[in-house]
Formats: C-alpha cells, structure tokens, sequence
C-alpha cells in the first residue's frame, strides 16, 4: 500500500497564486497624472474655466482612469487599494491646503515687520498714534498669563486625571467628573471669562476689574479639562503588568504611582499639557472682559490692566480702517500673529524635546 507524501508548503500555496497578472509600469502614476492635468487645462482652454475647476476635472480624471487601468492590467483587489490610496492622499492634501496656506500668508505679511524696535518697544506715547512702537507688553502679558493658568491648571488637571485612573476608575464619582470634565472641555470660552470676571467683581468689590489673575483664572478654566483628559488617556496605556509587578515587590500605591506610571507616559502628559498650554495661549474673548488693555508692560498680576498678544491683534484690526494709519496697523497685526505662532511653535518643539529626552528607553 503506498502513501501520498504530504504536500509542503510553497505546494499548498501554488494554486493560490495567480502568475498570470500584470503589472502597472513603474510611473503609472506619474503618466496618469500628466494626463490628467492636461484634461484639466484642455478643459480650462475650451471652456474657460478658472484654476480651481482645473484642478477638479484633473483630480477627478486621475481618481478614475489611474484605478481604472490598475483594474485592467491587474486586478480588482490592487484596483481597490490604488483607488483608496488616491482618496487617502487626497485627503492629506485638502487638510494641508489650509493650514500651509496659513502660514505662508502669516509668514510673507508677518515676517518683515520683525525688527528689533517692534519686540522690544511698547506702544505707549507717540507711537500708539502713527509709525513706532512695538508689542513687547502684548508678549510679556501673554507669556505671564499663560503661566499663571499653567500653575492654576496643570497640577489640578494632573492630581485628577490620577485619581481617575488610579483611584476612581469605576466608581459613581469617577463617572460624575468625567462627565463633568466633558462639560467643561465643550464650553465657550467667553464663559470663562464671564466666571473670572464675576468672581473678581465678588472679591475686589469692583464692578469692572482688570487684572492680570482673572486672565489666568479665565485660561486655567479652559485648561484643566484639557489636561485631564489628555492625562488620563496617556495613564490608561500603561501596562497594568508593570503597576501588578511594582505592587509585587512590596512598593505602596502612591509611590507606584510616582516611580512606574507617570515616568513610563511622562512623553504624552508633556505633550498633552504643552497642546492645551498653545490651545488657551491665543484666546481673545475671555481675556477681553477681564484683562483690559495695556500700552505698557505691566508685570504686576494683581494691579492693572494687561495686554497679550491675541487682544493686541484684536484691537488692531479695530485700527486698520484708519485712512491715515490703517497700514501700519494692518502690518502690527500680522507682525504680532507671526510672533504668536512663533511662541506655539516652539512650546510644541520643546514638549518633543522633554517628551524624547524622559521618555522610558526601550533598549
């Protein structure tokens, strides 16, 4: 009696294999492309049509015959995914129109307004009437602001998001501030300001203070759910293993807490913290009821109106209509957005840098 060997694996895999498809050229896409482009100016030639609807007719002659002619030479399963990888990449590009867009309008205006004078200057005396004066008060404010809402938020927002995930998870009153930190990460920021500003009415007696606190308290509402929330998800990826072996070895909760879990996600807290630090940086309308206006540089946080850099491009803009005046304002405004961009940047580069530099090594 014989026995049929059984059939090893490249054999089992044989019939699967199809060694009859074809296969696109090499720069399929980029033929595909050139002829697409063409169509959407033949099309903008014999029917006049402006850039944009070029683009469309290209696009949309791309989307169709590049798939179409995958579906052709090989088959259906690579034609889907040339088809999906089109929609991917278009996708990309419509979200990066706008925000490349964005910062080459604000980087052409903005940019050769920079000078010294104009960072190291206010706008106190004669420059607040025509040429002269900078916003060196806008950025002092704003950096001040925005660190008094960081020391206000970001411990609160921590010390929660710990209690959440470490103590609270599950419980009634764990569900009650999750819900109730939701709230908070959906209401309009002038509610913010209308909170600090009734709250400092109640305090100073004053019914129209301006003080440099109430803009931090304002911004701080805004932060701490933000915080909260992007803490929380950051503690939630770490391992339970890693709290299970801490427990195991005799090490109490809070100390586990402190040596194992917040060192293995300190990368994503930096960057949650930093993300909600740029969010409340460029708020105008909270800052607006409470912080006043100020020519000068006012480092006094509890006496005083202060400026920062968004209202300063707010109440700018108020100026560009000026017949006399209106250019030199209209380029303060574009001077100071760049610099706010600036700040954002570099607060996002420096929570890459701590995120890197303490995140836990893998080697």
């Amino acid at each position: 009696m014989t026995t049929t060997p059984p059939l090893d694996d490249t054999e089992m895999l044989a019939p699967a294999i199809d060694t009859s498809v074809g296969q696109l050229p090499r720069f399929a896409a980029v033929i595909v492309g050139v002829a697409a482009l063409c169509s959407g100016a033949l099309v903008g030639v014999l029917f006049g049509s402006g850039i944009a609807l070029q683009l469309v007719i290209a696009w949309a002659v791309f989307v169709i015959a590049y798939p179409g002619w995958s579906a052709a030479v090989e088959n259906r399963r690579k034609s889907t995914d040339r088809l999906i990888t089109c929609l991917v990449w278009t996708a990309f590009v419509l979200a990066m129109i706008p925000l490349v867009s964005l910062m080459v309008t604000v980087v052409a205006k903005g940019a050769p307004v920079i000078t010294g004078e104009f960072l190291t200057t206010d706008m106190t005396g004669r420059a607040l009437l025509g040429e002269g004066g900078g916003i060196v008060h806008a950025i002092m404010g704003t950096v001040m602001v925005t660190a008094i809402a960081a020391l206000i938020a970001i411990p609160i927002g921590l010390l929660t998001a710990i209690w959440l995930v470490e103590y609270g998870a599950g419980s009634k009153l764990g569900s009650l501030i999750t819900f109730l930190v939701d709230v908070m990460t959906g209401i309009p920021s002038i509610v913010a300001g209308l909170f600090a500003l009734a709250l400092f009415q109640v305090l100073l007696g004053d019914p129209l203070p301006r003080i440099g606190i109430g803009g931090g308290v304002a911004l701080a509402l805004l932060m701490v759910p933000t915080v909260v929330r992007s803490v929380e998800e950051m503690l939630k990826l770490v391992p339970n293993e890693l709290r299970e072996a801490s427990y195991a070895l005799g090490v109490p909760k809070w100390r586990t807490i402190v040596k194992v879990v917040l060192p293995t996600a300190v990368a994503g807290i930096v960057t949650g913290v930093t993300l909600s630090i740029a969010r409340v940086a460029g708020e105008t309308a909270p800052l607006l009821l409470i912080l006043g206006t100020a020519r000068s540089v006012n480092w006094n946080p509890f006496d005083g109106a202060v400026q920062t850099l968004p209202v300063f491009i707010y109440q700018s803009l108020s100026q560009t209509s000026n017949a006399k005046y209106g250019a030199i304002w209209e380029d303060r405004v574009w001077g100071a957005a760049f610099v706010l961009i600036v700040i954002v940047m570099v607060l996002n580069v420096i929570a890459r840098v701590v995120g890197s530099v303490f995140a836990p090594k893998t080697k």
